[in-house]
């Protein structure tokens, strides 16, 4: 961000226009509410989305083979790498930013390498290639991130680089900075994903924290708390508990949850200890947000973004740009997600482990009047492995519907879930570990289900 010391420069109606066009692009690609049809469902989805989606219905099972065939290129050119370092590798650039990964991050392309040819062949252990574990990573999950990876990444730039998150971000940092200690510019990361998919979310901020405007505390406060669940998802997560009737109340209580926990989890560990450094160890300049002398919070804000609008680079540099940005999420985080997916759900469907976690929620769900407190207790922890999962218990084994409606609005604002957006954070350069997500999921969860019980027993008094 350029700094309030520096003289005000003069811009042209072309920097104007420079900054207006491609914005007011990006805004409607990735924010835009517009009605969609997917079979016998209709509502509201963003245009990024609905291309995704059309994407892969052109590419039918066509998706899946490809998805192999990323993970595998993964793999290989990651062992190619590291084991034979040819110099037409090592020494591009390009290539050798997809492929030069550290041993652990290697041995996941590996282990997610292994796990989607048994789920593709449906050989080796059943546990692994069950529609319920592996397979649904395949079939249903990866498919769908190839096609937003294809289209995110390639329009990505018209949201970062032509001046809208430094007018967005300048306009509302007064609010976000003293109520949840972030800058303004992270609003445009959880509209992203409220509109969208949380996935998109944790990407936007990903790349912002590699261009060193997001620090690393903030980087991983807004992937934890902002990368908020789509309303898409969250109508498909209470059509599968029967409640669709209750969306409006449903969803008020998610947004009051949600807000409750972004104001409070960043400021307790692990997210408080997180060094405010940028991704080089820089720190932030004490005059980072300043207004000027003689500027409006607005007219800042205007400058700011024409003075980002004039630096852009050419529509073909910014369409390289956009390739690379596709290469590197789908070869770096599809095999992630096929790794720690796969182990998650594997975990969860055949130990009783998540079980044994949500035993102590027993007696706190007990002191709160919830209906079938310990039937619900065993959804509370396995939201953890794939969001998706507590839904499904609930809705075929619990009668109340105030606890259905529990367990489906905590499972949507707990927001870390391994299969995609857990992952996707662990294959970024976020500096989260898994321990950590862990922890920050359980604060999430204990945060929230207060708040969530509190407005069911007011929305089920009568």
């Amino acid at each position: 961000m350029e700094s309030p010391d520096q003289p005000t420069r003069k811009f042209t109606r072309r920097h104007l226009l420079t900054f207006l066009i491609p914005s007011l692009i990006g805004i409607f690609l990735f924010m835009a509410p517009v009605p969609y049809t997917d079979g016998d469902n209709e509502g509201l989805s963003i245009p990024i989305a609905v291309l995704a989606k059309t994407m892969l219905a052109l590419l039918g099972d066509h998706a899946v083979t490809l998805a192999v065939l990323m993970v595998s290129i993964s793999a290989i050119f990651s062992s190619i790498y590291i084991f034979c370092k040819p110099s037409w590798l090592v020494n591009n650039r390009f290539l050798a930013s997809l492929f030069r990964v550290t041993v652990g991050w290697y041995a996941t392309r590996m282990l997610g390498f292994v796990f989607i040819l048994l789920a593709y062949f449906e050989v080796g252990p059943a546990a692994i290639y069950h529609e319920d574990t592996g397979g649904l990573i395949l079939h249903d999950l990866l498919p769908t991130l190839l096609c937003v990876f294809t289209f995110a990444g390639m329009l990505l730039p018209l949201l970062l680089n032509y001046g809208l998150l430094e007018f967005i971000g300048t306009m509302l940092t007064k609010i976000m900075r003293p109520v949840f200690r972030l800058p303004g510019r992270c609003t445009v990361d959880s509209l992203a994903s409220w509109l969208g998919d949380g996935s998109v979310g944790v990407l936007l901020t990903s790349k912002q924290y590699e261009e060193k405007f997001y620090t690393k505390r903030e980087a991983a406060v807004i992937a934890t708390s902002f990368s908020a669940v789509s309303i898409t998802f969250a109508l498909v997560v209470l059509a599968e508990v029967r409640l669709e009737h209750m969306f409006v109340p449903f969803y008020l209580t998610v947004c009051v949850a949600g807000f409750v926990a972004a104001i409070i989890t960043p400021r307790i560990p692990p997210l408080s200890l997180i060094k405010n450094e940028f991704i080089d160890g820089s720190t932030e300049a004490a005059d980072r947000e300043k207004i000027p002398a003689g500027h409006s919070l607005f007219s800042w804000s205007k400058h700011l973004a024409l003075t980002r609008a004039s630096k852009a680079n050419s529509v073909r540099t910014q369409l390289k740009e956009g390739l690379q940005n596709v290469c590197d999420m789908i070869l770096g985080v599809l095999p992630v997600i096929m790794a720690v997916g796969t182990v998650a759900l594997v975990i969860s469907e055949n130990t009783p482990i998540f079980d044994y976690l949500g035993k102590p929620f027993i007696p706190l769900l007990e002191l709160m009047r919830l209906p079938e407190a310990e039937a619900a207790s065993r959804t509370l922890v396995v939201g953890f492995a794939d969001m998706f999962v507590p839904a499904i218990i609930a809705g075929g084994s619990i009668e109340s519907d105030m606890t259905r409606f529990v367990i489906a609005a905590l499972s949507v604002t707990q927001l870390i879930y391994l299969s995609e957006v857990g992952a996707l954070i662990l294959g970024s350069k976020i500096p989260l570990k898994l321990w950590q997500l862990f922890i920050i999921f359980i604060t999430r969860t204990l945060i929230t289900l207060p708040v969530i019980i509190l407005m069911a027993h007011l929305i089920f008094r009568n």
